[in-house]
Formats: C-alpha cells, structure tokens, sequence
C-alpha cells in the first residue's frame, strides 16, 4: 500500500522565486489530502501532477500563508464540476474562518463544503488509519500539527507451516491470517498464533505546521517514520525563531533525535536563505545526520519498516 508526500510549499511567510508557500500533499493508496494550502497552491498541484480530487485540507493554523490557496483551488473544483464534499479541518476558530473563505468561491462552488474545528486529541477516522491534531506552540496562535498515523498491519502469514500442516490454501488461510481459529476437516483446530507472527506497525507521517520545539511535537514523533518539521532560520537567528515563534534548524533536529524519528525533513524556509538554504541543512545535520530540506516538487515515498 503506497504512501507518498509531495512539497507543493516550502516557503515562510511569502513565496519566492525557488519556493511557494506551505502546502504538502499525501497520497495513500490513490487517496489525495492536502496539509495546509498556502497561496499557489493549485499551481503548484498543476505543475507537480497532484490531482484536485482532493478528499480533505488539514490546516495548521489560519496566518495568510498557510491557506489562502483554498479559495482559488474551492473556485477552480467549482468550475470543473466538481458534485463531492471537500472536507476542511482545522484548530479552533475553523468554521468562522472557513466560512467566511466559503463566501469568495460560493458564486461558482457547487458542492457542499464540510468544516470542522478540532482540538488536540480529537481524531479523523478512516479505514485503516487516523489524522490527529496535537498541540504545538506558535505565537499565542490558535494553532496545531497533524500526525497519519496507520493501523497496525497483521502479522507475517507462514504459508509453508501451513502446508506442512495440510491446511487447503484458500479461505481458511484468510481467517487463520485475521487471527481465527481453525477446525480442519479431520477435526484438528489450528490456532492463528502457530502460522502467524506478531502485528506489525503501520507508517507515520508529522507534519508540524509552524511552531516553537515543543512536547506536542514530540510526543506525536515519538518512533514516526518522517517528521516533516519547520526550520525557519538557522541557528544565527535562533532568538529570531523563538521571538517569532518559530524553530530553528538545530532546534528541529533536536526535536527529531529525541524522538527517535526515521527521517526529517525541513520545510518553512526563510527568503534570507534563498540562495543557499544548505546552511539549515548543515546545521541540522550536525545533530540528526537523517536530514533532507525540502525543496516544492520534491516527492518522498513512505515505506514499511518491519521490525528486525
């Protein structure tokens, strides 16, 4: 089952020439969600290949650059004819916000808009995984970060001990795979623990949107296959960072060493940097080597990590 991230936004505050403002696209499994939706956005969904069908918009907070993209991309579903929900989530404050951005596409928008204020702790339910907000720290906003986290995957299914015990390969190898018991024919019952190993872990994916290091984000990262972590300044402006309640690199790494992540990576980008942005990536290298600062088209793909 595919999981990929595509940068569509990498940029602070207002975009350049190298980086548009915030937006990252998912894609599990054919299904496409956005995490926050700066200004450009459906460009930049053009010029990378992500499709407007769009089930869901994750927003980190409601600053300028994180999601006045939504109303050009609300217009352009509108004209393409679009009869599905698009579905909104965001910290609180969503539906007053949103419904007020509702009235700049409403002319031509023709399909229902669903909005939804969430909190820490609350969770988006969906066959097989969940999106959850947790707390993060940026300027007295009202602001969150969102976690993917997956379902655990059934245990590794032995189909050799399965033969060897004359088992018919079919559907009682289906249940025995989902964890029942067996009676065979000959009136043997074959327990699911003598041909199946311990669950595995699904994939998670953090996205902090814009914040100070802080124990939500870590605690939503603890083990995650990739944080994708706002790196605003470098280390030189680091009272800058915490002045404006953002993160420096080495901040970030930090934050991504500590929770044992798989691998991070930098987004939220100065304009100061837009010539070398490598400083951010040095200096967070320094501490957590599994670094990468995203660049907008840059796409990753989430793989399984089994257990050894």
């Amino acid at each position: 089952m595919s999981l990929t991230i595509r940068f569509l936004g990498t940029a602070a505050s207002r975009p350049t020439v190298e980086r548009n403002v915030s937006a990252l696209a998912v894609v599990r499994e054919g299904e496409t969600f956005l995490f926050d939706c700066g200004e450009g956005t459906q460009r930049q969904m053009m010029r990378y290949g992500v499709s407007f069908n769009v089930s869901d918009i994750f927003f980190s907070h409601f600053h300028a650059d994180h999601f006045l993209g939504v109303i050009g991309l609300m217009r352009t579903m509108g004209l393409q004819g679009r009869e599905e929900p698009l579905r909104l989530w965001g910290p609180r404050g969503a539906i007053r916000m949103l419904q007020r951005v509702e009235h700049f596409g409403a002319e031509r928008l023709g399909f229902p808009l669903e909005i939804t204020d969430m909190s820490p702790g609350d969770a988006v339910q969906r066959n097989g995984y969940r999106v959850v907000p947790f707390a993060v720290d940026h300027r007295g906003a009202s602001a969150v970060g969102w976690m993917l986290d997956e379902d655990d995957r059934l245990g590794r299914f032995n189909p050799d001990i399965a033969r060897s015990l004359g088992i018919p390969e079919g559907p009682l190898w289906g249940r025995i795979h989902r964890g029942e018991a067996v009676t065979l024919a000959d009136g043997r019952t074959i327990e699911a623990s003598e041909l199946v190993g311990p669950t595995r872990p699904g994939r998670r994916l953090v996205y902090s949107g814009d914040t100070r290091p802080c124990i939500g984000t870590l605690e939503a990262s603890r083990g995650a296959d990739v944080l994708v972590h706002e790196a605003t300044f470098a280390e030189e402006e680091a009272a800058r960072a915490a002045e404006t309640g953002h993160s420096s690199a080495r901040e970030a790494a930090r934050l991504a060493a500590e929770a044992g992540v798989g691998r991070l990576f930098l987004t939220h980008i100065s304009a100061r940097y837009s010539r070398d942005a490598g400083i951010i990536e040095r200096e967070a290298r320094t501490i957590f080597p599994n670094t990468t600062v995203a660049r907008d088209g840059m796409e990753v793909e989430i793989p399984f990590t089994d257990p050894a």
